[in-house]
C-alpha cells in the first residue's frame, strides 16, 4: 500500500525527522540540478515545517505547485510597482515561491504522488514566473506605472527591453529541456542528473569558461530569487541617489545585453559537452 492509499499516513502529521527521511532523501538532494543555493542554505531547513502543516489538508502536491506559481506571479506583479516597497514585496514573494517549490516535492514524496503531471506543472511555474519577472522589470523601467514617464517612446523602449530579456531568459531555460527532447528523439536514454554529465571537456576554451562561471556565476541573476534581490538592491541604491527610475532602466538594459552571451555560451557549452554525442549502434 502506498502512502497515498493509507489515510493514517496521509493525514497525520509525521515527526520532522520522519518527514525529512522520506521527503528529503539523500539521492534526491544529491542530484546535480536538485537545489537552488537558497535550498542548500536555508529553505530546505524551513520547508519541512511548512510541509508538515500542508500534509493534513486536502491539498495535493500539484495543488502546492499551483500555490508556488501564484506566489511567483504575485512577485512579478509586485516588481512593476515603482520604488523600494514594490521591490521588497517582490523579493519576499519570490522567497515564498521557492519555499513552496521545496514543499510540493516533499508532499509528493510523502504521499507517494510523484508523477509527470507534477513535473509538467513545476516547469510551467518556473518558466512563466521568470518570464513574467523579466517583463515586469521592463514595465518597471518604462515608468508607465505611476505616470513617471510621459514620453511614450521611452515607455515602449524599456517595455521592449523587458520583452527581449524575457525571450532570452526563456530560451536559455529551454535549452536544457531541448537536450532531453533531442536525446529522446535520437533514441538515447536519459542523462544522469550529475555535474559530470553536464561537464565540458576540460581542455577546451568552453571548459575554461565554464569553470570561470562557477567562480563568478553571473548567469544566475536570471533566476527568480536573484532577479528580485538584484531589483531590491538597485531600488535601494536608486532611492539613495534620488534616481530610482534611472537605476531601474540601467538594470534592465544591462540584463538585456547580458542575456545574449549567456544564451550563446550555454548553447555552445551543450554542443561541446557529451550530452548530445551519438553512440555507435544507437538511433540518430
Amino acid at each position: 500500500m502506498s502512502r497515498s492509499d493509507d489515510p493514517d499516513r496521509r493525514d497525520v502529521r509525521p515527526s520532522l525527522a520522519e518527514l525529512r527521511s522520506v521527503s528529503q532523501p539523500s539521492d534526491v538532494l544529491a542530484r546535480g540540478s536538485a537545489e537552488h543555493w537558497t535550498g542548500d542554505l536555508y529553505l530546505r531547513r524551513i520547508s519541512p515545517y511548512l510541509t508538515r502543516l500542508l500534509l493534513p489538508t486536502s491539498l495535493t502536491a500539484n495543488g502546492v505547485t499551483v500555490l508556488m506559481m501564484l506566489a511567483g506571479w504575485a512577485a512579478a506583479a509586485a516588481l512593476v510597482v515603482p520604488g523600494v516597497w514594490g521591490a521588497l514585496l517582490g523579493a519576499l514573494l519570490a522567497q515564498l515561491q521557492m519555499l513552496l517549490d521545496c514543499s510540493d516535492g516533499e508532499v509528493a514524496r510523502w504521499k507517494g504522488l510523484s508523477g509527470p503531471s507534477g513535473i509538467f506543472l513545476d516547469k510551467v511555474g518556473h518558466y512563466t514566473v521568470e518570464g513574467l519577472m523579466a517583463l515586469a522589470l521592463g514595465l518597471r523601467a518604462s515608468g508607465l506605472v505611476g505616470g513617471q514617464e510621459p514620453d511614450q517612446a521611452q515607455v515602449w523602449r524599456y517595455a521592449f527591453l523587458g520583452a527581449f530579456l524575457a525571450a532570452g531568459l526563456l530560451l536559455n531555460k529551454s535549452l536544457n529541456d531541448m537536450v532531453h527532447a533531442s536525446r529522446a528523439a535520437a533514441g538515447l536514454g536519459p542523462l544522469p542528473d550529475t555535474a559530470a554529465a553536464r561537464s565540458v571537456a576540460p581542455r577546451t576554451l568552453l571548459g575554461r569558461a565554464r569553470r570561470l562561471a562557477r567562480w563568478l556565476p553571473f548567469h544566475r541573476v536570471f533566476h527568480s530569487i536573484e532577479m528580485t534581490l538584484l531589483t531590491l538592491a538597485v531600488a535601494i541604491a536608486g532611492a539613495g541617489l534620488g534616481e530610482e527610475l534611472a537605476a531601474a532602466r540601467l538594470q534592465v538594459l544591462v540584463m538585456a545585453v547580458a542575456i545574449v552571451p549567456v544564451v550563446v555560451g550555454h548553447a555552445l557549452a551543450i554542443l561541446a559537452s557529451p550530452r548530445l554525442r551519438h553512440h555507435r549502434g544507437r538511433a540518430t
